[in-house]
């Protein structure tokens, strides 16, 4: 079966990672003032994680951990943004635009509703679309789970993909 010209795909991505001291909390390219940071390989920002997974599965790439293994010293306290921009040209390089992206961050504290606007902007930036084709929401678990009791963030992303025309 061939592909044409209409095709497109949906891709899901989810991330989680620890939060912790003597760390940066990073979110969707953007630093937060914050106690404690999440802790990882790269510089943990499970947004831009969630939506690369979801782009990269849209695109039957493969995942995160196979582009940027954290096995690799490479990748030791990565910039996701810059990551991100790697996975948009491995997209334009199969023949894929990305249509939309919807995104979640589940966290309890911090507030992050003032960053979202800049999160959307970076992310766009990243993979050069219209700020209008990315949505970034944040969300709490009202205490809930690991994300309520403030030991983790986690971040779901889905996305559209097509064949470039």
């Amino acid at each position: 079966m061939t592909n044409n010209n209409n095709d497109i795909r949906v891709g899901i991505g989810y991330d989680v990672h620890k939060l912790t001291e003597n760390r940066k909390l990073i979110l969707g390219g953007v630093e937060i003032k914050y106690e404690k940071g999440l802790d990882g390989h790269s510089d943990a920002d499970v947004l831009i994680h969630a939506v690369m997974d979801a782009l990269l599965g849209a695109a039957a790439l493969g995942d995160i951990g196979k582009h940027f293994p954290d096995s690799d010293k490479e990748y030791k306290g990565a910039d996701s943004i810059d990551l991100l921009k790697h996975v948009g040209e491995l997209l334009k390089n199969h023949g894929y635009a990305v249509i939309n992206i919807d995104s979640v961050i589940a966290a309890q504290e911090p507030k992050l509703a003032p960053f979202i606007e800049l999160m959307r902007s970076n992310i766009s930036s990243a993979l050069n679309i219209d700020t209008d084709r990315v949505s970034v929401k944040a969300t709490t678990t009202e205490r809930l789970g690991f994300e309520g009791r403030c030991e983790g963030i986690s971040a779901q992303a889905v996305c559209s993909i097509k064949k470039a025309q």
